[in-house]
């Protein structure tokens, strides 16, 4: 361990928000010698990194779902590095990404891995020719939000075939019959559903409907997508980024949306079908399905990238989960960028940096067997030379 653990140590001890996010008890900062072992730990929590000799500005853009976790990341990162900083523009995944292979930003935040040919696109913007790598670091569910005054205090439950077919455009009014099948006993209005999607290229909108792509094949036909209004049905309401989805949902009654789970407030969302049953989001359930889906290797192997299972087969887990990436170069041009984006990685995917992202956004620590393996790609960062 570096000598400098007892200063980190001393730093995360001067942030009331990274010892929340840690559950410390602050009465026993009056015995030293009695806190040692766990200063140690906490040291180790966060990787073997000397924070304090870490300098400059970090920039980011990218996926606007990240943004409550990102707070929380950049506070604790800040109290651990005083003389480096993070910025980061939730821009949206797309845009993320595309900035990043612009050159403009050392890293993107997005909740789509990087598509075969933006690998290659990255070849000419990351330093050597060895391109980008994607690390995920952020697991949230996807919540169902809707506006249905009508029914204030009861449970929505949605099947994944109703789910799609809202979506889809071929159930337009809340009293279908499909819908009450689901919620028998519940009074529901008869009122036009006017499902929101976001009119941004989005990789929240990629997830969302890869899970309807699996779950409901014969009802949503057009598989994964990106940019609905590109690729999808058609219809509904467009909302820019996540905050313009739940602000058109807040909006008008009997919209329905989808979004990062840390952001739709005090809108109510729908429990869906799962395994004959209906599941409500939690970080606890999207870990869950995170957990037991397949990990599937990049163009190297550093590329750490999950296919997430959206047909769960236990009534546990929450199918619509959300991975968001953090996607950075394997090379850079200077030693002192390479040392600010390893530090902040491997504090993000840390036992701290999780905590404080799980603090500020509700998000789902990644496993101990997925730390380890984002520890090996972060190590394999460095100088082009």
């Amino acid at each position: 361990m570096k000598r400098s653990s007892k200063r980190i140590v001393a730093l995360l001890a001067a942030s009331s928000f990274v010892l929340a996010a840690c559950g410390s008890d602050s009465d026993t900062a009056d015995a030293p010698a009695e806190d040692a072992p766990a200063e140690e730990a906490a040291a180790e929590d966060m990787g073997d990194v000397d924070y304090a000799s870490v300098s400059g500005t970090l920039i980011g853009a990218g996926a606007s779902s990240q943004k409550a976790g990102m707070l929380g990341w950049q506070v604790g990162f800040q109290s651990v590095a005083p003389n480096a900083t993070v910025e980061y523009d939730p821009i949206g995944s797309g845009g993320g990404r595309k900035q990043f292979l612009g050159g403009g930003s050392d890293f993107a935040g997005s909740d789509a891995a990087l598509k075969d040919e933006e690998w290659e696109a990255s070849k000419a913007v990351c330093a050597g020719d060895l391109g980008a790598i994607n690390l995920p670091h952020y697991i949230s569910p996807i919540a169902i939000p809707y506006n249905l005054p009508s029914i204030a205090g009861e449970t929505l439950n949605l099947s994944a075939d109703v789910i799609a077919g809202i979506f889809a455009n071929t159930i337009t009014n809340w009293s279908d019959p499909a819908i009450a099948t689901d919620n028998p006993g519940l009074d529901l209005p008869d009122l036009a559903i006017n499902p929101v999607h976001r009119a941004d290229e989005s990789g929240t909108t990629e997830n969302f409907t890869d899970y309807m792509s699996q779950a409901a094949p014969d009802v949503w036909t057009y598989g994964a997508i990106e940019a609905w209004d590109a690729d999808g049905p058609g219809g509904g309401e467009g909302g820019p980024q996540t905050a313009g989805v739940v602000a058109a949902v807040a909006a008008g009654e009997g919209s329905i949306g989808y979004a990062d789970a840390s952001q739709i407030g005090d809108l109510p969302a729908a429990a869906v079908g799962v395994a004959g049953s209906f599941v409500e989001f939690s970080p606890e359930a999207a870990g869950r399905i995170v957990d037991s889906s397949e990990r599937t290797g990049g163009r190297n192997a550093y590329d750490f990238k999950i296919e997430v299972n959206r047909t769960p087969d236990t009534a546990d887990t929450y199918p619509i989960a959300l991975v968001s990436y953090h996607i950075v170069c394997l090379q850079y041009e200077d030693q002192a960028t390479v040392d600010l984006v390893k530090a902040f990685m491997t504090f993000v995917s840390s036992d701290v940096g999780q905590a404080a992202s799980a603090a500020s956004a509700g998000s789902a620590p990644i496993s101990d067997e997925v730390q380890a393996e984002i520890a090996k790609s972060i190590a394999a960062i460095s100088v082009a030379g």
